[in-house]
């Protein structure tokens, strides 16, 4: 049951972050805010459905959670942080979505198909960099996110 829901609400979360940048234009600092909020609370919650069976992987989803959940709050509520965050945000964001990527990678080890979500995320976070070095365009980087957020939830339905 737990598997099940971890798995549609990444569905439900990657859908919101690839559709919401096409529902209005909003500052560039808090849409990756909400891209950083809405993957710190999946990750907090896989943390939380993941530690009776897996306390190391636990342990870090809720730490990479904790840690996008304060940066997501101080991009969301201080837009001049953006100023001085911008090249910094997009390297961290690519840079956090490799490494909760490699996180998926050791929590799926012995998984059907949720070991391709961490091979997919890494791709993804690699993309994330190279894309925001050249374009800078939040909509695409948020869509990555999404994405990534999809896929893992399709392949974790797959893996039941």
């Amino acid at each position: 049951m737990k598997t099940k829901f971890v798995s549609l609400l990444s569905i439900l979360l990657g859908l919101i972050i690839v559709i919401f940048p096409i529902m209005g234009v909003i500052g560039v600092g808090s849409l990756i805010g909400l891209s950083a909020l809405l993957m710190s609370i999946y990750l907090l919650i896989v943390g939380i459905a993941i530690i009776d069976y897996n306390n190391s992987g636990a342990i870090l989803d809720l730490v990479l959670g904790l840690i996008l959940l304060f940066l997501s709050i101080c991009l969301i509520f201080n837009p001049s942080l953006l100023g001085f965050l911008t090249e910094i945000s997009m390297y961290f964001a690519g840079i956090m979505l490799i490494i909760v990527a490699v996180v998926s990678l050791i929590n799926n080890r012995n998984s059907r198909y949720g070991f391709y979500s961490g091979i997919i995320g890494i791709i993804l976070g690699l993309l994330y960099i190279i894309i925001g070095t050249y374009l800078s365009n939040p909509i695409i980087l948020g869509t990555l996110i999404g994405i990534w957020l999809v896929i893992s939830g399709i392949l974790k339905l797959m893996d039941r």
